[in-house]
């Protein structure tokens, strides 16, 4: 587990990223798991970022810097990057976590991710720690200046509105899972003679929130 190799990072003590990507459902757990390793780095990957927007931007209040942070830092986010470096496919869980679907959950991949930048910050210091977030984040950096991700569909809305469509047309297209862990499937679109645009989460909300979110990426991607 120590070359992880996407971390760009070799661990000197491979016991921090082996606990890192240990889920507490995991019994015996050798060198533990990573709840208390989350903790820490849920701290330590807000101070980076906080570093990052008020150095980039100088002359934005509090307020904007607040909401442009809380999206950087929200589980959409996380999911979003540990998707991107397959870290599911790295996590040790147990037999029955993995046949619910752990390696797919958003909560198990932002968490270890959160724990992932602890063990580093613990491992290689605050700037081999900054290299990666700011490496791993940085598409992410290129959208927060148009849109937060934890408010896509007020963004959507607004940028509907303003474009002179009406309000954006959500359905559900699919539920799927077990009851106790459902998947959502829902579409978005702006207007009857498009095709929907899909997002997914294990609520009807979060899937919306999705949805949104990749609908105004395909905006931006179309822009001249």
């Amino acid at each position: 587990m120590n070359d992880l190799a996407i971390l760009g990072y070799i661990f000197k003590d491979p016991r921090l990223l082996e606990a890192a990507l240990t889920h507490p459902s995991v019994v015996p757990k050798v060198n533990g798991d990573y709840e208390r390793l989350e903790f820490l780095g849920d701290r330590v990957l807000g101070v980076i970022i906080a570093h990052y927007l008020y150095n980039q931007f100088p002359k934005e209040k509090e307020g904007v810097l607040a909401k442009k942070m809380a999206a950087l830092v929200s589980r959409p986010a996380l999911v979003k990057v540990a998707n991107i470096i397959n870290l599911g496919n790295h996590l040790n869980l147990s037999p029955g976590e993995v046949k619910t679907g752990g390696r797919l959950k958003d909560s198990n991949l932002a968490d270890a991710l959160e724990a992932v930048i602890g063990a580093l910050y613990l491992d290689g210091g605050l700037k081999v720690t900054e290299d990666f977030v700011l490496k791993q984040w940085a598409f992410l950096f290129k959208t927060i200046h148009h849109y937060a991700l934890a408010d896509t569909k007020s963004t959507l809305q607004e940028l509907a509105q303003n474009k002179g469509f009406g309000l954006p047309d959500y359905r559900l297209l699919r539920k799927e899972g077990e009851e106790h862990d459902p998947l959502f499937t829902v579409g978005v679109r702006l207007s009857p003679d498009v095709d929907f645009v899909e997002g997914q989460g294990h609520s009807k909300r979060l899937a919306e929130k999705d949805a949104a979110y990749k609908l105004l990426e395909l905006m931006e991607s179309k822009k001249p």
